[in-house]
């Protein structure tokens, strides 16, 4: 690839720019942004030049500044003095803070299945159709978007908008964890039955069952994070 070709991330960002209409928001450019951390597609470490963002979508310097720093705000970029800004790499202790707060919102969630609409219960079946298909296809990048949509689906059983826009911007964090594992395919084809055991016990509005499945999932996937991110870094120095 020559320097002067743009990265395959900023390509995508080029078809995004119908998604922004006219008179586009820093709001609108973060949301694109956001998406496309989310199924991976800029991983990290990635520096955001603003030109080629910029260019890309078609908006102004003052504008991608503030979806700079809406980002940043979520901990999904870093600004580098002298060097720019650049989507976060994670640590342990993110993981950690990450699995904590999906256990309080999806834990409650699942506790509010009986009650939810069958048009939730349909979008969740249809993230674990999406994760199924794409595994068949060994299309592993879109079984983790899918787990995701999957995870999405289980705080809409909430019934709160707010909430469920809130957990947007962590599953976009936890998409950049996922990035540690060197085995996509190790890591994710496991859950692919976990979420199919999990739809059932909710299609059957067992809450109680639901909620197990549910803790269990959460408590080894963060194991296997945590070990992952562990293996990475480095020793401390010996004194």
């Amino acid at each position: 690839m020559s320097a002067s070709a743009p990265s395959p991330w900023v390509a995508g960002l080029e078809r995004d720019k119908d998604l922004l209409g006219r008179g586009s928001t820093a709001e609108r450019v973060a949301g694109v942004l956001r998406r496309r951390v989310t199924e991976g597609d800029i991983p990290p470490g990635t520096r955001l030049s603003e030109e080629a963002v910029g260019t890309a979508l078609g908006v102004s310097r003052n504008t991608l500044r503030e979806a700079f720093r809406l980002l940043t705000h979520e901990r999904l970029l870093e600004h580098e003095l002298n060097r720019g800004v650049f989507v976060r790499t994670l640590n342990g202790e993110d993981v950690a803070e990450l699995y904590r707060l999906r256990r309080l919102v999806e834990g409650a969630a699942v506790r509010e299945v009986a009650g939810a609409p069958d048009r939730t219960i349909e979008e969740i079946r249809a993230a674990v159709e999406e994760g199924e298909q794409a595994a068949a296809e060994q299309r592993w990048p879109d079984v983790a978007t899918a787990d995701l949509h999957f995870h999405h689906g289980i705080v809409r059983l909430s019934g709160s908008p707010r909430l469920a826009d809130f957990m947007l911007r962590v599953h976009a964090e936890l998409r950049l964890a996922f990035h540690a594992m060197g085995d996509p395919w190790r890591f994710h084809a496991p859950y692919l039955t976990r979420n199919r055991e999990l739809l059932t016990a909710l299609e059957a509005r067992d809450a109680q069952q639901s909620e197990l499945l549910l803790s269990v999932y959460l408590a080894d996937a963060e194991r296997q994070l945590l070990r992952a991110f562990a293996d990475r870094e480095p020793l401390p120095s010996p004194d």
